[in-house]
């Protein structure tokens, strides 16, 4: 269960502080697949930095099963995000030297996973999103948008994350490729029963997750 209570985010400038998040309350089951929509500069952006301990709320609490984020020291924080969190960005942020498969396998490194088992896992991944067997070993400058984007889920999944957190996951891809990339989103919540919050501008995302929740300016829209 990913439980949010009065969270907010103030950020200090030289006139007038900004609220960006403004007592936000929200609860997504386990296993669901829930999307923030909102528009630009709404405080989605920064709403979700804070779920994945990338910045620190000004008030407030995040909990994630049974701990809550907001209290945990910046090295516990590390542990949280490498161990508990699966990012996914509009941009991929795939590393291009290495392949698809040491792409998804990047993170069991960084666990400490077996080599053996790192390539097992990033295998598996990889059919899962489907990819076929020969774009394993490609590197991403010659996989398309949307098989970078699947590469990008599948190393999210890498350490078995509890949470996915996905920022404009189809921002840079066609309407049918994006399409796509929701509905694998949303089967892989079900068959990993891991909770994905994606965050998009794309008001029309509305409707076709879980559970959908608007923000503007800063605050919860309620419907």
């Amino acid at each position: 269960m990913l439980q949010i209570t009065n969270l907010k985010k103030v950020f200090k400038t030289a006139g007038d502080d900004v609220v960006a998040v403004n007592d936000v309350s929200l609860s997504v089951a386990d296993g669901q697949f829930a999307s923030i929509i909102g528009k630009s500069g709404s405080g989605k952006s920064t709403l979700l930095s804070l779920l994945g301990a990338l910045d620190k709320p000004t008030s407030g609490h995040i909990i994630v099963g049974d701990k809550d984020i907001t209290k945990m020291h910046d090295r516990a924080l590390i542990q949280y995000r490498g161990r508990k969190i699966g990012f996914v960005f509009q941009s991929y942020n795939l590393v291009p030297n290495l392949t698809a498969l040491e792409n998804v396998m990047l993170p069991m490194e960084y666990a400490k996973l077996a080599k053996s088992e790192r390539i097992k896992r990033a295998t598996h991944l990889l059919d899962q999103v489907g990819l076929s067997a020969d774009q394993h070993s490609r590197k991403p400058g010659k996989l398309s948008g949307g098989q970078q984007q699947r590469v990008a889920i599948a190393r999210a999944l890498a350490n078995k994350p509890s949470l996915i957190l996905a920022d404009e996951p189809t921002g840079n891809l066609d309407s049918q490729t994006g399409t796509m990339i929701f509905k694998l989103l949303h089967e892989l919540s079900r068959t990993e029963n891991t909770t994905i919050v994606v965050v998009t501008h794309d008001l029309s995302i509305s409707g076709k997750t879980d559970v959908t929740f608007t923000l503007r300016d800063g605050k919860l829209v309620k419907k």
